[in-house]
């Protein structure tokens, strides 16, 4: 479960354009039809509190990699909101 995760991370950092985030999505879906179990909000409702709980605490997130939290998002940063709130609690 660590390795898919930490792919995913990988894969988040590598998107610049509109395509790759949506191949991002795609991606999601597909490991949460084939692996449910690898994510923590696996209902709709749940996601979408751990997606809103998640950009509301996230300046704590990039503190902790030492960054500042982004003024304006980008497709990276989209794509890193989907990817906290499926395992946010």
């Amino acid at each position: 479960m660590a390795t898919q995760q930490a792919g995913f991370m990988e894969r988040v950092e590598e998107i610049k354009t509109r395509k790759e985030f949506v191949a991002l999505i795609h991606e999601l879906l597909h490991n949460l039809q084939t692996a449910p179990g690898e994510w923590e909000n696996v209902s709709l409702e749940s996601y979408l509190e751990a997606l809103a709980t998640w950009v509301e605490d996230c300046d704590g997130f990039y503190a902790n990699r030492g960054e500042k939290a982004p003024e304006e998002p980008s497709w990276r940063f989209l794509g890193e909101v989907l990817l906290a709130a499926k395992v946010y609690e």
